[in-house]
């Protein structure tokens, strides 16, 4: 019995120090992963399906995408529940930066806000020259479908229609969808209504929409990118270091050149437009 006991004894011992050393082992092999918080136009204009698998063939880091309009985006940065957050509204983001929610914003890419609607065009909107003169004619005569869902599309068209002089509140025409940008497309399809929509989503949904561009070009449709990593000062959960490796990864030469690139042979035209060398 004593040597049956000290037999069992060291086959214990010996495995519980397989498993101590073991431990670091098993660590690796589970996954490390980020929390990103983006607007839904990277998400359905398909930029991500590209660019994420490809950081976590190379990092070793898997990355879980939560798509929501850009003032949810944010919100999840201010509650810790994101680690880096990729999002358009410049004004809006600045009150995160401020308040200490975000560090390290770059600027990613551009692209450009335009605004679409049914082919014959029952407002006249292709006839105006400026922003302000489209929303003027399609409030007196057309039905807009909007994103309101506090995203930065729906920050942008809220500030061209103050240009505009128009308070949207007092539109009975104008509604909101409260959901992304793709099936805010969906509705004003539809509806054959018009709506503000980023130049990637709605090229990327083209083929299914009869909803064509009515009015672009404008300066003051420029939509621009940027990606943060979430303070961990403020967020002691946010993982920086794996925030920073993501953030590294948009901005380097060879993934700038796959955002100019993508899906450029099949539209005719870049969905996106590299600007982290500025």
């Amino acid at each position: 019995m004593p040597f049956l006991f000290r037999v069992l004894a060291t086959t214990l011992l010996v495995a519980s120090l397989v498993r101590i050393d073991a431990g670091p082992v098993s660590a690796l092999e589970q996954r490390i992963s980020i929390i990103l918080s983006t607007t839904t136009s990277t998400q359905d204009s398909g930029l991500l399906d590209i660019l994420v698998p490809r950081f976590e063939r190379e990092f070793g880091i898997e990355v879980k995408i939560i798509a929501v309009g850009t003032g949810a985006a944010l919100r999840m940065a201010a509650t810790g529940d994101a680690d880096v957050v990729l999002v358009h509204a410049p004004e809006t983001e600045r009150a995160y930066v401020e308040a200490g929610d975000l560090v390290e914003g770059r600027l990613v890419m551009h692209n450009d806000f335009v605004i679409v609607g049914p082919p014959d065009d029952p407002a006249g909107a292709r006839q105006q020259r400026t922003v302000s003169g489209v929303l003027r004619a399609i409030a007196a005569k057309g039905v807009f479908v909007s994103r309101g869902d506090q995203s930065g599309t729906h920050t942008a068209e809220l500030s061209l229609w103050a240009a505009a002089g128009i308070s949207p509140g007092t539109l009975d025409r104008r509604e909101e969808t409260g959901q992304g940008m793709g099936a805010t497309l969906n509705v004003a399809d539809q509806k054959r209504a018009y709506t503000l929509t980023d130049r990637g989503t709605y090229l990327a949904q083209r083929k299914r929409l009869s909803l064509v561009p009515l009015f672009q070009g404008d300066a003051s449709l420029r939509n621009v990118y940027h990606v943060y990593a979430v303070n961990p000062a403020k967020h002691p959960k946010a993982k920086i270091g794996e925030a920073r490796q993501f953030i590294a990864f948009l901005l380097s030469p060879a993934i700038q050149q796959a955002i100019g690139a993508f899906k450029r042979d099949e539209y005719g035209e870049s969905l996106f437009f590299p600007d982290a060398a500025r």
